[in-house]
């Protein structure tokens, strides 16, 4: 079935508000068997009369986000029902609804706030559970210019429209879907190779599968690969991809590079401390935004400054007028002074040249150092990411966490 989502507000395309809606949706009618086809964007008021026309031509479902709110500006109600010539009529049950939340908040009720509690006679309210205008469904119907598709008016903010979703809308798609060609879909999450690389590895073999469908997204650090096919057809592509890029893949999930490596130092009741330099924290703010990091992260140390090295993490000053800040002996010596220090099973460090002065011919910005301490061994990596700072952060942050990883497998 044809899925179309309309996204209102004309924040969105002030770039004000990030759109989520979008993500959202795409990701929870997947598994239904429901794709979104297309997205359109526009202003509040009378555009969403022109983005409904061209839609109702083509879609089979149409998801409309916004404009259900108490101001003039919020007109998705009125113009869904004078498209489909439905009389908007109040809805008791949510006059009683709206009224007792404001009287409960201690907010006065206007006439602007209760005309939410207007419906088109005929469509079904989807419960607000944490705001005032409700969502509606209306089933397909005859118009003046034909068959309407299955409309869903949702409200605007995310912490309203994402509980709606899942407990009004997906019973409903559900019912409405069950026609619809059962497809899955994985998607491979890929660190340390670049995206025509992960091609070459696949890319053939894959494609060679009738009615698999192959997509690549590159990030920073990182490669998604998205296979969507039949359940049979996706355990041969599995089963390619798995076979020949194993030891790269971190996740087959949302999970971010460094919840993995949590959860790979929990399961191995180990511990971490890091010691930075280039990266000035931002590998252990990484860390510590993955919930249960507290009980394996022990410490991180920012030395940034040459006589933080020797002072905070005994790098020897010797070291560091021989080799320089940025070199394999001092990230090996931040990387053993921060286990020790610490008493941690692991340590990483990382020191490098982030620019966009301070390069020289033989470490040219973008030089870096990872070292990983723990395990039997030191080793360190020296890299490079010529970049702006703050991508070359990420990139030294995302090849310290893989470092590790691999370590840890």
């Amino acid at each position: 079935m044809r899925v179309v989502v309309i996204n209102t507000g004309t924040e969105i395309l002030l770039g004000d508000v990030l759109n989520t809606h979008l993500t959202f949706i795409a990701q929870q009618v997947l598994p239904l068997g429901l794709r979104v086809e297309r997205q359109i964007a526009v202003p509040d008021g009378s555009a969403i009369r022109e983005a409904l026309q061209e839609s109702f031509r083509s879609a089979e479902i149409i998801f409309v986000t916004g404009g259900l709110g108490p101001t003039t500006d919020d007109l998705t109600r009125e113009i869904t029902a004078e498209m489909l010539g439905l009389e908007l009529v109040a809805d008791p049950d949510l006059e009683t609804t709206i009224t007792e939340r404001l009287h409960t908040r201690g907010i006065r009720l206007t006439d602007r706030i209760l005309r939410q509690a207007q419906v088109p006679r005929g469509a079904q309210v989807l419960p607000n559970e944490y705001g005032t205008a409700p969502g509606l469904y209306l089933a397909p119907r005859e118009t003046a210019t034909g068959a309407s598709p299955h409309l869903f008016l949702l409200p605007g903010p995310p912490r309203e429209l994402q509980p709606m979703f899942g407990q009004s809308v997906l019973p409903l798609l559900r019912r409405i879907g069950r026609e619809s060609q059962p497809f899955a879909y994985r998607a491979y999450r890929i660190v340390g190779m670049g995206e025509s690389y992960v091609e070459e590895a696949v890319g053939a073999q894959l494609l060679a599968l009738a009615g698999l469908e192959l997509g690549y997204c590159a990030r920073m650090g990182e490669v998604d690969l998205r296979v969507i096919a039949t359940p049979e057809i996706l355990e041969q592509a599995d089963a390619i991809v798995r076979g020949r890029l194993a030891a790269s893949i971190f996740s087959t999930s949302s999970e971010s590079l460094e919840t993995v490596v949590v959860r790979q130092l929990a399961e191995r009741k180990a511990t971490l401390a890091v010691a930075e330099s280039c990266t000035g924290g931002f590998l252990a703010h990484r860390l510590t935004n993955v919930a249960g990091a507290s009980e394996v992260f022990l410490a991180g140390c920012v030395t940034y400054a040459n006589e933080a090295k020797v002072s905070t993490l005994g790098v020897s000053p010797t070291t560091i007028a021989a080799q320089g800040a940025v070199s394999e002996e001092v990230a090996r010596a931040m990387a053993e002074g921060a286990r020790v220090k610490f008493n941690a099973t692991y340590a990483l460090a990382t020191t490098g040249i982030a620019g966009p002065g301070g390069g020289s011919k033989a470490k040219p910005v973008g030089t870096a150092y990872i070292a990983l301490a723990g395990g039997g061994e030191t080793v360190v990596r020296h890299l490079f990411f010529p970049a702006d700072r703050e991508t070359f952060k990420q990139l030294a942050s995302q090849n310290a966490l893989n470092l590790l990883r691999g370590r840890l497998a």
